[in-house]
């Protein structure tokens, strides 16, 4: 029996991870952390019988604990309480699946407590690798990537050690905008950045999808990850998210990760890893897929994965910059307080007025966060 602890449980990743938890009957959910989705965390404890819960927002916590028999399960909160689910002392694997840099500390904490960490917080390593990489080597513990296009990376270098890396191919859809130019994205509304083409995802990082900086906080990763320089990673545009990503070696070979767009499958794999189970869903029908297209990203319209390049190779506390940023302008997104392309505007005016520092620590990277934030509170677009 595997035992795990799923953060961001009633989230996109998290709720399909329990999907996978039901299609494999050794597969123990010891505990579980929300935001403040107590309804949904209710059904999961009657269903998954978790030791062990947390909620974000205290008072939704104390509400919860007044819907649970307290006997069975634990109910806890804020930070500690997310903690202390990452380092139960049962838990096998740690699913970081919460968004944002909320996930840096419990991953880290994770990691010194022995846990293996199957990774769908991106913000973790685009902020922190230079923390987290050395704990994970230290501590001995596996980071097994669950974004598709990081799985893809993975098993494509899976039986290839030694072999030196020529490209890393990192694809993207291209998002509900791919090919529009930037005049055509003035009048661009909420309801229209959240219709994605091919996944199912969270309001936030579909939004992300549309801008194209979630593909420049997944070069980041990527970067950390794989162990390789930023300008070695190129992204590609494939509509049709087939091919989940691709490596090529130095010899001209390019191994690439096919599949349907189906996020249950990289997160059975990091939770199986090495092993290879039944999954069920639908199978690629190359007959009816007819082709495959590619095309360059737009750097211009999508400034916002030119810039993730730019903050890649200047390192240091820009990522996080960047990252807060992007968290700070996206919510003011959503609550229609900005329009469209007010918010790479906003992430360009964070990193310009920010002081570098080359390696902050976990609590500068908090800190940082809350000063951008601070900045762009009132920001004028």
């Amino acid at each position: 029996m595997k035992k795990i602890a799923i953060l961001g449980s009633t989230g996109s990743i998290g709720t399909q991870t329990l999907d996978v938890v039901r299609n494999n009957k050794d597969l123990e959910v010891v505990a579980l952390v929300a935001g403040s989705n107590i309804d949904l965390m209710e059904q999961q404890i009657k269903e998954f019988h978790p030791k062990m819960v947390s909620v974000w927002d205290e008072k939704k916590a104390e509400e919860l604990e007044k819907r649970v028999n307290t006997s069975e399960v634990t109910v806890l909160s804020g930070m500690d309480g997310m903690i202390a689910c990452a380092t139960e002392k049962e838990v096998e694997i740690v699913v970081a699946a919460v968004v944002g840099m909320i996930g840096i500390l419990p991953t880290v904490e994770a990691i010194k407590a022995g846990k293996d960490i199957a990774l769908a917080n991106k913000e973790t390593l685009v902020c922190a690798g230079h923390i987290i990489m050395p704990l994970v080597k230290e501590y001995g513990v596996k980071l097994l990537p669950v974004d598709s296009e990081h799985s893809a990376i993975f098993q494509s270098l899976n039986g290839e050690h030694g072999n030196k890396i020529s490209r890393i191919l990192l694809t993207a859809s291209g998002g509900p905008f791919r090919g529009k130019k930037r005049e055509e994205l003035v009048n661009i509304q909420v309801e229209d950045a959240l219709k994605h083409p091919n996944w199912e995802m969270g309001r936030k990082i579909t939004i992300d999808s549309s801008t194209m900086v979630n593909k420049g906080l997944e070069v980041m990763e990527a970067k950390w990850l794989f162990d390789v320089d930023i300008d070695t990673i190129e992204v590609v545009i494939q509509p049709q998210s087939v091919i989940h990503s691709m490596v090529e070696y130095e010899d001209g070979a390019v191994i690439a990760q096919l599949g349907t767009p189906d996020m249950r499958l990289p997160i059975q794999y990091a939770l199986y890893y090495p092993e290879r189970r039944d999954l069920p869903g639908e199978r690629l029908n190359f007959y009816k897929l007819a082709k495959l297209d590619f095309m360059e990203p737009d750097m211009e319209t999508f400034r916002g994965l030119k810039l993730a390049y730019e903050v890649g190779r200047k390192g240091g506390s820009m990522p996080t910059v960047f990252n807060a940023a992007n968290e700070k302008a996206v919510a003011k997104f959503l609550n229609k307080e900005i329009r469209y392309l007010d918010i790479i505007e906003m992430i360009e005016y964070a990193i310009k007025e920010h002081q570098w520092m080359e390696n902050p620590s976990v609590e500068d990277i908090l800190r940082i966060e809350q000063e951008v934030y601070q900045l762009l509170e009132n920001y004028k677009c």
